[in-house]
């Protein structure tokens, strides 16, 4: 078996800690459900998986830091639960994601410096969660980024004058946080979103 689709099903309950076991599993579908408890760290056995789509639950509990030997993920989606505490560090391992999509949960703690690691990411959505801390400077070496959305969040300090370096960006979201934003926009990041086709939000 290289893929389990059992998204919109109405499934309750947890995740059974079995699939772990699935060897081949490559795609593993089990968004739009009502799956609450923790995500099992048996998934992280799962070396041959590209995508992880767990978003639209109710799951509760950490990210587990297992997570981060998937070294042939692509899309990881959490999105839309209940999660808590800090994004794992592990995550920085994950060299072929293409999406990390960890928003509306309730994450706290910083955003890894790790993230910076990941140079094949066009995507990176952590908004409205309860991160706080600054942007890592890191994340301007992510060249092929295309959307980093982190608004609502409680981030705080300067934007990093390297995310002008994210050429192909179009869209960059960071209102609704505590960042100091008077005067204080760098003009790399002003030159980057002038283009009418880039589309900033830092109010």
């Amino acid at each position: 078996m290289s893929e389990l689709q059992l998204q919109g099903n109405g499934l309750t309950g947890n995740i059974p800690a079995e699939l772990g076991s699935l060897s081949n599993l490559e795609e593993l579908w089990l968004n739009n459900n009502l799956l609450s408890g923790n995500i099992p760290t048996e998934l992280g056995s799962l070396s041959k998986l590209n995508r992880l789509y767990l978003h639209n639950n109710l799951l509760s509990g950490n990210i587990p830091a297992e997570l981060g030997s998937l070294s042939n993920l692509i899309d990881l989606y959490l999105n839309v639960n209940q999660l808590a505490g800090n994004i794992p560090t592990e995550l920085g391992s994950l060299s072929n994601l293409n999406s990390l999509q960890l928003n509306t949960n309730q994450l706290t703690s910083n955003i890894p410096t790790e993230l910076g690691s990941l140079s094949n990411l066009k995507e990176i959505y952590l908004y409205g969660n309860q991160l706080t801390g600054n942007i890592p400077s890191e994340l301007g070496s992510l060249s092929i980024l295309e959307e980093l959305i982190l608004f609502k969040n409680q981030l705080s300090g300067y934007i990093p004058s390297e995310l002008g370096s994210l050429s192909n960006l179009q869209y960059l979201w960071l209102h609704n946080n505590q960042l100091t934003l008077l005067d204080a926009i760098p003009v790399e990041v002003e030159t980057l979103c002038a283009p009418s086709n880039i589309n900033c939000r830092f109010d």
